[in-house]
């Protein structure tokens, strides 16, 4: 008999237990799947932060864009009349964002505190203060790393200590979301000084095997959300440059304001 028998995980004769083996099978599976849930999360956040920061930059120039393109179409078509050409201009025409009405103008301007600080600066011609950028540093990815390690939902197995730890850990995501490194060190004292989950018993195999082949699913989900986020026009976008996303976004802005010129000309020349 062995020393070990103890504890459970081997039988009188000696031997392994079958359910020993699927519990390290489904603590790996768990482990790997919360690496994995971290990484796409963090891919997610960057995807969200460059397409904020490409839309905010860019879009006026994709909006010039399509102006000229109309403008350019409705000036070709009233020097030809041609049906054909009057098709596209209108076609152009209808490509063109329409103007947002004055709901949408004002939007996040006014709240109970009256005009915001970028309102109230466009109004008064001061220059309007740039939007935040938001990327993680390497101390907030590894504080929401540990947390996320630590306070996983997929680490629970009733459902009020699941339910716990999907509110706590969308407070955390939120966090990161942020680049809030101040809120995240709150948040880690938080878990560490809230309930200590029960241990778990040994599961019966039945169990652990709905277990894994839960984990298995969760994981492909994942995997098929990476597989969007990946080949997403931003998430391209991001993988060219992964190091330095700020470059790529003024090499297409340089690209917008050469076509943006072009178009100029070209206008220029059939209003003539």
């Amino acid at each position: 008999m062995t020393d070990r028998s103890e504890d459970g995980d081997v039988d009188q004769q000696g031997d392994e237990r079958p359910e020993a083996r699927l519990e390290r099978a489904v603590r790996v599976a768990e482990q790997a799947l919360i690496e994995f849930e971290i990484a796409v999360e963090t891919f997610r956040v960057e995807v969200d932060n460059f397409s904020r920061l490409h839309h905010q930059k860019l879009g006026p120039m994709y909006a010039r864009l399509d102006e000229l393109d109309a403008r350019i179409a409705e000036a070709r078509a009233a020097r030809t009349g041609d049906p054909e050409d009057q098709r596209r201009a209108q076609e152009a025409r209808a490509a063109v964002m329409p103007m947002p009405g004055v709901d949408e103008l004002f939007h996040d301007w006014i709240d109970s505190d009256g005009l915001s600080p970028e309102a109230e600066a466009m109004l008064t011609d001061r220059p309007v203060q740039a939007p935040k950028r938001v990327r993680p540093s390497e101390e907030v990815r590894r504080l929401y790393r540990e947390l996320a390690r630590k306070a996983h939902p997929d680490l629970a197995r009733e459902d009020d200590e699941r339910k716990r730890r999907e509110e706590f850990i969308t407070r955390v995501n939120a966090a990161y979301a942020r680049a809030d490194e101040a809120l995240l060190r709150e948040l880690s004292a938080e878990w560490a000084a809230g309930p200590v989950p029960a241990e778990e018993r040994l599961s019966e195999s039945e169990e652990l095997y709905a277990r894994l082949e839960w984990l298995a699913q969760r994981k492909d989900m994942l995997s098929a959300w990476a597989r969007e986020l990946e080949e997403s026009a931003i998430g391209a976008m991001l993988r060219m440059a992964p190091d330095d996303p700020d470059r790529l976004l003024e090499e297409i802005a340089e690209q917008l304001l050469a076509q943006v010129s072009e178009r100029e000309t070209e206008l220029a020349e059939l209003v003539q």
